[in-house]
């Protein structure tokens, strides 16, 4: 059986052999969008791909390494949004730097169960390495960016890149986690989380020395 969005929704079109991984896969995101991944059961994921409760275990050894597909193919998507949206530093780094926070808040909206899979579940991503190696891969464009703007700052003023990552992802999440949430869990604000993050990103540029704008040329 495969699935299909359609309105908010999945719908079943039969399952065709070959498939039950991916019927799989779907099923579990559609658990997780209508009930939230607490409520994923190998069983349940299952009856909504209409096989037998066993028949999973063909694919996946147990509910975690489900969860753990759903959550490697989340990070993969998120890789190619902030990907798209880093376009390798262009117009300039800075510039750049400013629209990773605006993807990433725009990735939890529009993916809220594959972001749920990926942050909200008791998965812990060093005991699946695939999972590990695409969390890392996603976290390593920032990481990429942060390395590209301090590389303009004097080298007695430059933070570590990893540091200086990990503070923008954890902007970044503090928001989309707070109040981009498809649920009645989205704290209310006066204003846009997106324009919350670019003040925020801002001070933090500022902070070093950068004020969000063009980067300075860098002393020979």
């Amino acid at each position: 059986m495969t699935w299909s969005r359609h309105g908010g929704a999945f719908e079943r079109r039969g399952y065709h052999h070959g498939n039950l991984r991916e019927a799989l896969v779907e099923a579990t995101l559609a658990l997780i969008a209508e009930k939230g991944p607490s409520a994923f059961t190998v069983a349940e994921a299952a009856r909504r791909a209409g096989v037998s409760p066993g028949a999973p275990y063909r694919h996946f050894r147990d509910a975690d390494a489900l969860l753990a597909e759903v959550a490697l193919r989340g990070f993969e998507r998120l890789e190619a949004a902030l990907a798209s949206a880093w376009r390798d530093g262009r117009p300039d780094p800075v510039s750049a730097f400013e629209t990773l926070g605006r993807a990433y808040l725009a990735f939890a909206r529009s993916e809220p169960a594959y972001y749920a899979a990926m942050f909200e579940t008791r998965i812990a991503a060093e005991d699946h390495p695939p999972l590990a190696t695409a969390s890392d891969r996603a976290f390593g464009l920032l990481r990429q960016a942060a390395e590209r703007i301090t590389a303009f700052l004097p080298p007695e003023n430059r933070p570590p890149s990893l540091m200086m990552a990990l503070h923008v992802w954890a902007l970044s999440h503090g928001i989309a986690s707070l109040f981009c949430r498809p649920d009645r869990a989205r704290r209310s604000l006066p204003m846009a989380p997106e324009d919350l993050l670019e003040a925020g990103v801002l001070l933090y540029l500022r902070g070093l020395g950068l004020a969000g704008g063009p980067p300075p040329a860098k002393e020979s």
